[in-house]
């Protein structure tokens, strides 16, 4: 008996192949242009590099902290860009990139920014995809620490005598007026004096509201403690 044709399911042709892979061209170009519009619009500063820390593109806000466009940082280096704070850190991180361990690093780092001004803040670096055959990329973003606020002076006509700002700084940290007197080689009566005199310049009702409004007014320096006046005038009668 004369054979027929064979009939069934066909394999995949060169053209569904083609199709298929066409399809997973154009699903990585959109899913890349996705990524690139969300970099673009992220408030923080991101850049991404390779292993040796070489920049394939940033942000706008990485480039904005030289005054630069994104694209004049591409080939550029992290290392050319900022000064590691902690070197001993900068170490684990590469010996870490180098044996293919995942994680999130953590890198204390100042720069010069536009027009010499210097700023400093924390990098992040995380190693994103790459497998067996690649190298991952690294992922790095900043954080910027604000500058120190220069903190207000007292003002005009309110500078604190020599004991009298001996006495707030021993208001403020506890002591109570028997110790003050001993402190400073007073009477009770001297350390009422000069209380009561601090409580009519400041309008305070009482010693809490005498020390707010010394730290409030400058008077006393909100990084110091035990606390001390921040400056003082020769001693009125």
């Amino acid at each position: 008996m004369a054979g027929g044709p064979v009939t069934g399911a066909a394999g995949p042709t060169a053209d569904d192949a083609g199709g298929s892979a066409a399809h997973w061209r154009r699903e990585a170009a959109a899913w890349h242009n996705r990524f690139i519009m969300l970099l673009d619009r992220s408030p923080v500063p991101i850049a991404i590099a390779d292993t040796e820390g070489v920049i394939s593109g940033v942000n706008p806000p990485f480039a904005a902290l030289w005054g630069l466009r994104p694209g004049q940082l591409r080939e550029r280096r992290l290392l050319d860009l900022f000064d590691p704070q902690d070197h001993d850190r900068l170490r684990r991180l590469a010996e870490a990139l180098r044996t293919g361990r995942r994680s999130r690093y953590h890198l204390p780092v100042r720069w010069q920014g536009t027009g010499g001004t210097p700023g400093t803040g924390q990098l992040t670096v995380e190693p994103v995809g790459g497998d067996t055959q690649n190298a991952p990329a690294l992922l790095v973003t900043l954080r910027e620490e604000e500058p120190p606020r220069a903190l207000p002076g007292p003002p005009p006509g309110m500078d604190l005598g020599e004991r009298e700002a001996e006495v707030v700084a021993l208001v403020a940290s506890g002591a109570t007026t028997a110790a003050i007197a001993r402190e400073l080689d007073l009477t009770v009566d001297g350390v009422n004096y000069h209380l009561g005199r601090l409580s009519r310049r400041l309008q305070a009702p009482n010693r809490a509201a005498l020390v707010a409004r010394a730290y409030v007014l400058g008077l006393l320096d909100p990084g110091s403690w035990p606390p001390r006046a921040r400056a003082h005038e020769p001693e009125r009668d």
